[in-house]
């Protein structure tokens, strides 16, 4: 039984510090998944249930819009800003009954839409003036493609704001190959940048770990999406080598960093592993869970193929309403997402791990 134990549901503030050093004590992580709407975010939850793990939901600012709803009356920036709070709120309502201990995060945002991270935070001030505790747990900036001043200032700013409502932020050094909802580009997969020095990972560190707690996504060659076999060289080294920078220089103990592994999908799941020594407490998972929702859902639509085309047979006259249900193909691919994930759990090193205290009760009982 873990020696930490917090409440289940959003945790924040101290109960997310909590989490992290539990998780790199461990020598696990936890699975970052997007979402896109609530049959997105249920799958999630069932998944760390299942699997008795806690867990990250994030949403990008185009998953933002599109929870928002496609129709959103207003302007795109509006569907970005009420879609994110509306699936933080959805999640604040939910993950109590889960049973597990939740992050709410935000993906990348990159210079054009600091905007958009500064609204969310304005929400999340409302909601902790109303509730006592923040909208979402923590915020991305990724100003990586930026000069590293502006990116560390920019960070800095941030991470003072939300500081005060007990927020973290997290940020990208070094630049992760492939495209992300909009952020970066699939032919930049080669770009040198994709490994981060060690000494930018200090810099860093010395300019915003005296402000708030930080996690820092530290390229080591990671790529989002899929790609052919032998294209990505992942180097986890870098991550050690970042840990050992900032222990020499500071005099803190293993591992001070908190970071963040970008691009999980289709990874080496060997590097997977040795990523874990070093710190890694948080790898984002999103190209393989759409696939793996999308993909039972057409295997339901290929077997069933006449529901997709009649309401009642035209030869027979059976009614196939309970075939072409919504309910039954999105089933379909929320199972397909907690499938995927319980893979991913078990990569991570994080099943049976959750330090909520409704799964250490329930393992007690059994």
């Amino acid at each position: 039984m873990a020696s930490t134990t917090l409440k289940p549901g959003v945790v924040s503030g101290d109960d997310y510090l909590k989490l992290i050093a539990a998780a790199k004590a461990g020598k696990y992580a936890l699975p970052a998944v997007n979402v896109v709407g609530t049959n997105s975010i249920n799958a999630v939850l069932e998944a760390a249930a299942k699997n008795r793990a806690d867990v990250i939901v994030q949403i990008s600012n185009g998953g933002a819009e599109f929870y928002a709803g496609k129709g959103f009356p207003g302007d795109s920036f509006d569907a970005k800003v009420y879609g994110a709070v509306s699936a933080a709120k959805h999640v604040h309502e939910l993950a109590k009954f889960y049973g597990v201990c939740v992050v709410l995060h935000t993906d990348h945002a990159n210079r054009k839409l600091i905007p958009w991270i500064e609204a969310l935070v304005a929400e999340g001030e409302k909601f902790y003036k109303e509730t006592g505790k923040p909208l979402f747990t923590s915020h991305m900036l990724d100003l990586s493609e930026d000069p590293i001043d502006f990116n560390l200032s920019e960070s800095a700013r941030i991470l003072e704001r939300v500081t005060k409502i007990g927020m973290s932020i997290e940020i990208e050094l070094g630049v992760t190959g492939g495209e992300e909802d909009g952020i970066g580009s699939a032919d930049n997969i080669d770009n040198p940048n994709m490994y981060t020095q060690p000494e930018d990972v200090l810099q860093a560190y010395e300019r915003l770990a005296p402000i708030g707690n930080f996690s820092v996504a530290a390229s080591f060659g990671n790529v989002h999406g899929v790609y052919k076999p032998g294209n990505v060289k992942l180097r986890p080294d870098i991550l050690k080598n970042s840990q050992a920078l900032v222990k020499e220089k500071h005099g803190t103990g293993d591992n001070p960093l908190d970071l963040v592994f970008h691009g999980g999908s289709g990874s080496e799941k060997e590097k997977i592993t040795e990523s874990l020594q070093y710190g890694i407490f948080k790898m984002n998972i999103d190209t393989d869970t759409q696939f793996a929702f999308s993909e039972p859902v057409g295997k339901y639509v290929r077997d069933n193929e006449k529901a997709f085309l009649y309401q009642i047979d035209p030869d027979d006259g059976t009614p196939y309403k309970k075939l072409y249900d919504p309910r039954k193909w999105l089933r379909a691919g929320e199972l397909g997402m907690v499938e995927r994930l319980t893979e991913a759990y078990k990569d991570l090193q994080s099943a049976g791990k959750s330090i909520s205290s409704a799964m250490q009760q329930q393992e007690a009982a059994e």
